[in-house]
């Protein structure tokens, strides 16, 4: 099978094959890690497969780079060390001084805080808007200036769910580019780049890597233009993922299918418990017939993801009671792993953006369904809400 017809057939096959041939010394199935920060050269610049420096290139990192805009469905993808790094790459590769972007109403703390803190200081301006009212990202738009539509969906904690198509158009007749972060969905449950999205952004630590043992980020394009640009920055910047880093991330994804049905699994169980609980004032999943954006996450989505999150009747105290109370569900920051986690956004990971637009709710509770079994998640949910 050549590398051609490795990066075709079913996202399950992509995700194993692609972006790697078998060694053709040895036969290996699996990419070597490539523990060399420079290469032997054949006479100057006579650079064997391109490679002469790590930070431009490794092989190991190649390989994952191929898989991740393969399964993606895009033409070129860049690793690195981040998905913060991979988010500051990007906006200094299609962004200058002067510029401005629309961001989510309720964005990531940490990408709240790089557009607020560190471009902000550069000369980024940025306006905050509701991102599941096209007509409200419509009128954040500021006509010459947008440069860059940021979307996240579904967003994080709150899981709200942006339209993808309509937002893709709505960026492109302003000359705007429409940036999804799908890390939330993974790229098995949603491809934003087939609905009209220009990048996609992911914190590989999360879905992708799949075992809270490897921090990393992605980028995906399809336009070859963006691409040298961001190869650009990617190479000068030089916040790049190591061969180490690029191989868990990639062993990850080959099975992240698997893993995320499993997900998408257990979180229902969990929320069709968590629905008729006394303790729960509401809960928080694009799957719920109930949710503003469930229509279109149906549409775009294979499946509903595995993050819920709900408010604690109780108020706050009870939040951080349950939080604490939890055993099978481990207290901690970041999601996407094999193991259930519970975490209270309000004092963790949104703590930065406390007082502003974008603060959570202070009851609210963040999960990230594992892999364990259904029957113990609910069960020790049961115990802390009790």
């Amino acid at each position: 099978m050549t590398q051609e017809h490795r990066s075709k057939g079913g996202f399950e096959t992509r995700a194993i094959h692609a972006g790697y041939e078998p060694d053709a010394m040895t036969g290996a199935v699996n990419p070597p890690i490539y523990a060399s920060s420079t290469f032997k050269q054949d006479g100057v610049g006579g650079m064997r497969g391109g490679y002469e420096y790590s930070r431009s290139g490794n092989p190991t990192r190649t390989a994952l780079e191929g898989a991740i805009a393969a399964v993606e469905d895009g033409e070129r993808g860049f690793a690195f060390a981040s998905g913060l790094a991979a988010e500051d790459t990007l906006v200094r590769s299609v962004c200058r001084p002067g510029d401005h972007v629309v961001l989510p109403n309720d964005a990531y703390g940490g990408t709240y805080r790089l557009f607020d803190k560190v471009e902000k200081v550069w000369g980024l301006d940025h306006t905050p808007a509701v991102l599941s009212d096209v007509e409200a990202v419509r009128a954040a738009i500021e006509p010459g200036r947008t440069k860059v539509v940021w979307v996240e969906t579904p967003t994080n904690p709150m899981l709200n769910i942006a339209d993808i198509e309509a937002l893709a158009a709505v960026a492109h007749d302003a000359g705007a580019l429409l940036v999804v972060d799908n890390t939330f969905a993974s790229p098995y449950l949603q491809q934003p780049l087939t609905l009209g999205a220009d990048v996609v952004v992911h914190s590989t630590t999360k879905y992708v890597g799949g075992h809270s043992d490897v921090v990393g980020g992605a980028l995906v394009v399809r336009d070859l233009e963006l691409a040298e640009a961001i190869a650009f920055h990617q190479n000068s910047i030089g916040g790049v993922a190591g061969p180490f880093d690029a191989f868990l991330t990639h062993r990850g994804l080959k099975t992240l299918a698997v893993r995320m049905e499993r997900h998408c699994d257990n979180a229902e169980k969990v929320v069709d418990f968590l629905v008729s609980h006394p303790a729960v004032a509401e809960v928080i999943y694009p799957g719920l017939p109930t949710h503003p954006g469930h229509e279109v996450a149906a549409r775009q989505m294979r499946r509903f993801g595995g993050i819920v999150s709900f408010r604690v009747a109780a108020g706050e105290q009870k939040a951080l009671d349950v939080c604490a109370a939890a055993e099978v569900f481990t207290l901690g920051e970041s999601l996407g792993g094999v193991e259930s986690l519970i975490e209270h956004p309000g004092r963790m990971t949104h703590a930065s953006v406390a007082g502003t637009d974008l603060e959570v709710p202070s009851d609210l509770i963040r999960l990230s369904v594992g892999l364990e079994s259904a029957e113990d998640l609910i069960a020790d949910l049961d115990r802390a809400l009790a």
